[in-house]
This record gives C-alpha cells, sequence and structure tokens, in this order.
C-alpha cells in the first residue's frame, strides 16, 4: 500500500469574522473523503507571524516553516482582497524557502464577482520563485452564490463538486511524481 501524501492546507485569511475559516472546513471536508491524503489545516490564524520580520526567526516561523517542509503538497485557500492576497498570506509564504521547493501547490479562492481568480493569479508568479509546481485548475468560490453567515461559508455541493474533484486529481498525481522524483534525486536549482 501507498504511504498518504502529506497536504498542507493553508488558510490565509487572518480577518476578525473572516470567511476563510469556513472556506477551509468545506475544503477539508470535501478532500476528507479522498482516500490517500493525509490533511493538515495550517490556519495562519493560529499563528502569530509578525508583520515586520524580525532580525531571528520567532517559534511561529520556524513552527510554520516546520509545518510547510513537512508536507509533499499544498491547497492554498485565499480571499482575494484588493485583486490580490492577504499580506498575512505573503509573510507566512516568505517563511519558508527551501520546504516549498519541488511540490505542488493548489489554490481554492474566494471572493465576489472573481470568485478569488486575480489572487490566484498572484499568488502562482510568487510560487514559480520558489521553485513550486502551481496547478492550472482551481476551486474559485463566488461568494454571492453560497450562504455567508458568521464566518462560514457553504457553497452549493454540486456546483463545486467536479471543480473539487479535478484539483485534488491533479494534486495528487503532481504530489506523487514529484515526490517520487526527490526521492531519486534530489532538486537543486
Amino acid at each position: 500500500m501507498q504511504e498518504k501524501l502529506r497536504v498542507a492546507v493553508v488558510v490565509a485569511s487572518t480577518r476578525e469574522g473572516r470567511v476563510g475559516g469556513g472556506v477551509g472546513r468545506w475544503f477539508v471536508e470535501r478532500a476528507g473523503v479522498r482516500t490517500g491524503l493525509d490533511l493538515d489545516v495550517v490556519d495562519l490564524a493560529d499563528f502569530a507571524i509578525p508583520a515586520c520580520y524580525p532580525a531571528r526567526p520567532t517559534p511561529a516561523m520556524t513552527g510554520f516553516a516546520r509545518r510547510i517542509a513537512a508536507a509533499e503538497a499544498y491547497v492554498v485557500v485565499t480571499p482575494e482582497y484588493n485583486r490580490s492576497f492577504p499580506a498575512s498570506l505573503k509573510q507566512a509564504i516568505d517563511c519558508a524557502y527551501d520546504e516549498w521547493r519541488a511540490k505542488p501547490v493548489g489554490f481554492v479562492s474566494y471572493g465576489y464577482r472573481a470568485a478569488g481568480r486575480y489572487a490566484v493569479e498572484q499568488l502562482r508568479g510568487v510560487f514559480t520563485e520558489l521553485h513550486t509546481a502551481t496547478l492550472r485548475d482551481a476551486v474559485c468560490l463566488d461568494l454571492l452564490e453560497g450562504r455567508v453567515a458568521d464566518g462560514g461559508f457553504r457553497p452549493d455541493p454540486e456546483r463545486y463538486a467536479h471543480a473539487v474533484t479535478t484539483l485534488l486529481d491533479e494534486l495528487v498525481w503532481w504530489g506523487l511524481a514529484l515526490r517520487d522524483g526527490r526521492r531519486a534525486r534530489p532538486y537543486c536549482a
């Protein structure tokens, strides 16, 4: 039996009253029914990553980097703020560097009208610089189409079922291929 693919689901928003926690839970519920995945929810609201980098990494920064290093694939759950992603996510991404390398990154985005697509496009450039393989397909949730209440979001499960399946199919394929590749030969660039 093949060992499970270790996937970190990074919930990006840290705003009070955020929808991100609900979107993250929704995605993890869907991904959790799939066999072969070991999901680790890495919620940035649980980390006190400083807005300005200190001279030495804080325990929160090193803890985040350890969780990223342990994962073999990532799904970033991000809102779209002003056609981009939140600063809290950029700060967190920069806490690690080599830890991201040669691993796949998928995206679950949310927002109004554009459904977070602008945030995903901005993130693709950031993750390319970190030598990741960003997935072509994403799950993009339009907050106008779901129930939003008390920081939660419940989209129509049928509307997004295909997008979730496609994202997970790509994530598993790339995750296993890159895991095998890293084991066969160390990645260096």
